[in-house]
């Protein structure tokens, strides 16, 4: 009898045990399933913002808010970086922790992402500038290349179209390019008046062709100390969101007559003076808020000078406005990066 019930009682724990064991093995099933779910889900999330960044710079519209485009390059520049990341330590130990050129594992150079991309905007009847700009700072050919493979800085003249299409002022470009190879020719009419659309178009094709960490517009009476320019950007690589440059606050026109007249003075309040923006001889802009333009150039206002119109790009977003006198181009002084020519 006592054998009997000590054999109950062993049966009836085996049975406990094996209950107890199945709802833990339930539970931890269910509860892998429950974060493997959110785990997919998070990915397709990325997968599916990724694929409309995609999308919508490929047909140069916008379609989402500006917290999601954020978003977007936020994620994207994350994914950069940890692959970057990954490539740079698997290189530095293959080669002794020399941060040289970085190899794949099939021993292919794998390229550095430019520094940074210079637009120089220049129009007809100003090939003695640009001829001045080659032989000061920006160079032609071999020079040219060298620069952007060494330094990792990219330089092009940036200019539109006459407005009759094909006449001797097109041709005239058309061969000094095929002499050069250093223009960025947009497909918009060449005037006074479009400055402000031709630097959004400057800044959203050159987003789409070079993945740089800065893109800068420059005038081509403008002399630039390259390797001042790649000490300063260098220096800040860690801010994914900067807008740098000579800032000021202009003075804003309503006569009609005024070289300087703006159309919609009216918005600028009773002082008649612009926000905080970057004086427009050259101005940073890091890669984050390039593809923000890029990415919603279609939408984007402009003004009635190109540099106010991209300071009014920033002015709602999460962006680091930096005051950096080495851009003052009006005033030279020692480690300046830019000077009136």
């Amino acid at each position: 009898m006592y054998r009997k019930a000590s054999y109950n009682r062993i049966s009836n724990m085996v049975f406990r045990s094996r209950i107890s064991s199945l709802l833990l093995s339930m539970f931890a099933t269910l509860a892998a399933i429950y974060v493997a779910g959110r785990l997919w889900q998070d990915s397709q999330n990325r997968v599916y913002l990724i694929k409309e960044l995609d999308r919508i710079t490929g047909q140069g519209q916008s379609a989402i808010s500006v917290d999601d485009t954020l978003k977007i390059i936020s994620c994207r520049e994350q994914h950069k970086k940890l692959s970057a990341l990954e490539m740079e330590l698997a290189a530095a130990k293959q080669e002794g922790f020399n941060s040289k050129n970085l190899e794949d594992i099939d021993g292919s150079v794998s390229k550095r992402r430019p520094l940074v991309v210079i637009g120089i905007l220049t129009t007809f009847g100003r090939k003695n500038n640009r001829d001045a700009i080659r032989k000061a700072w920006m160079g032609t050919g071999a020079t040219l290349k060298k620069m952007e493979n060494e330094k990792g800085i990219i330089s092009r003249f940036v200019i539109g179209r006459s407005g009759n299409r094909g006449d001797s002022l097109d041709r005239g470009i058309d061969n000094e390019n095929g002499l050069t190879n250093d223009f960025m020719i947009l497909d918009q009419v060449e005037a006074p008046k479009e400055v402000p659309a031709k630097a959004k178009l400057f800044f959203a094709h050159a987003a789409d062709k070079w993945d740089a960490e800065f893109y800068a517009k420059v005038n081509d009476d403008v002399y630039v100390n390259i390797d001042t320019l790649g000490a300063t950007l260098a220096s800040h690589l860690d801010k994914p969101r900067i807008y740098m440059g000579c800032m000021k606050s202009g003075e804003v026109f309503s006569e009609l007559s005024h070289k300087w007249y703006e159309p919609e003075w009216w918005k600028f309040g009773d002082k008649k003076s612009y926000f905080r923006y970057a004086s427009g001889e050259m101005y940073v802009i890091s890669r984050a808020l390039a593809k923000f333009v890029s990415i919603n150039r279609s939408i984007l206002r402009t003004y009635a000078h190109d540099d106010v119109s991209i300071g009014s790009w920033f002015i709602g977003l999460d962006v680091q406005h930096l005051d950096e006198g080495k851009f003052c181009c009006s005033t030279w002084s020692t480690g300046a990066i830019c000077s009136g020519v």
